[in-house]
């Protein structure tokens, strides 16, 4: 017998995707691309006419290191867009904020200069071309079959189509926070994508592996879908916000049971 949909899910008529961490796998493309530039940078012909100071750290560099990196990376992306104040901040979009902060990371870590600017913009590009959870594409294209599947990320325009296309996932629309001059989880975002998609709040699910982004959404009228992926829940197990979240989110999926796809399976959309 077939697991009766969730009745806050019932009458959804779209799904926004968080996209970091929930649809594509930020943490291994990027640590291994830092890696790969790193080990081209090293047998390029203008490795030796770096400061000997650049060249020995450069060198010392493991894939655990440039791993920690990533993460560091991707610290510094939450700090940008937890601080950031709609109508006070200046404006700055994702790519330009993974640019800085790289140039600061490798200051940071002693790898000044390792890498001209146009050598610089390039990396920090990698998070246009992050590999997708292996069930995301097809889990999105199956739920797209019946729903309206679109991004709702922190990502500007440029970087969510690129992950689109890269990735082949087959959203219907892509939506940006940059779209409402804001970041999640300030309430625009989410009202915002509502809007977008012509409906109400109460008509629109979230998919999302973080439940603070869930928590948000929530709280503006939005039903929620959590997909556990590796490594990406802030909140543990223990903590009491984690044991609540388990009574109202609407539809949760643990990891190891099929991410987006048993999503499409527990909202009775078939093959």
């Amino acid at each position: 017998m077939a697991t009766p949909i969730p009745e806050a899910l019932q009458n959804i008529k779209a799904l926004t995707f968080d996209v970091f961490g929930t649809v594509v796998d930020w943490r291994s493309s990027v640590s291994e691309e830092l890696a790969r530039c790193a080990k081209q940078k090293i047998a390029s012909s203008t490795f030796d006419s770096l400061p000997e100071p650049s060249r020995t750290r450069l060198g010392a560099m493991t894939d655990d290191d440039w791993a920690k990196f990533a993460q560091e990376w991707r610290v510094t992306y939450h700090g940008f867009t937890q601080g950031f104040v709609p109508g006070k901040s200046a404006w700055k979009d994702i790519d330009t904020h993974h640019y800085d902060s790289l140039h600061e990371l490798l200051r940071k870590w002693g790898l000044t200069g390792v890498y001209a600017d146009g050598e610089a913009r390039a990396l920090s590009l990698v998070w246009h071309r992050l590999r997708p959870w292996e069930d995301s594409a097809a889990g999105i294209r199956r739920l797209g079959t019946r729903l309206v599947t679109s991004t709702l990320s922190n990502g500007n325009q440029s970087l969510l189509r690129d992950l689109n296309t890269f990735g082949e996932l087959g959203f219907r629309r892509i939506i940006s926070t940059a779209d409402f001059g804001a970041y999640k989880p300030h309430p625009s975002t989410y009202l915002g994508a509502a809007g977008a998609l012509g409906a109400k709040p109460e008509d629109v699910a979230i998919v999302a592996a973080h439940l603070g982004d869930l928590a948000g959404a929530r709280s503006n009228g939005l039903r929620t879908i959590y997909v556990e992926r590796p490594q990406e829940e802030a909140w543990g197990p223990e903590e009491q916000r984690y044991k609540e979240a388990r009574e109202w989110v609407d539809l949760w999926v643990s990891q190891g049971e099929g991410g987006f796809l048993e999503v499409a399976k527990r909202l009775g959309i078939s093959e």
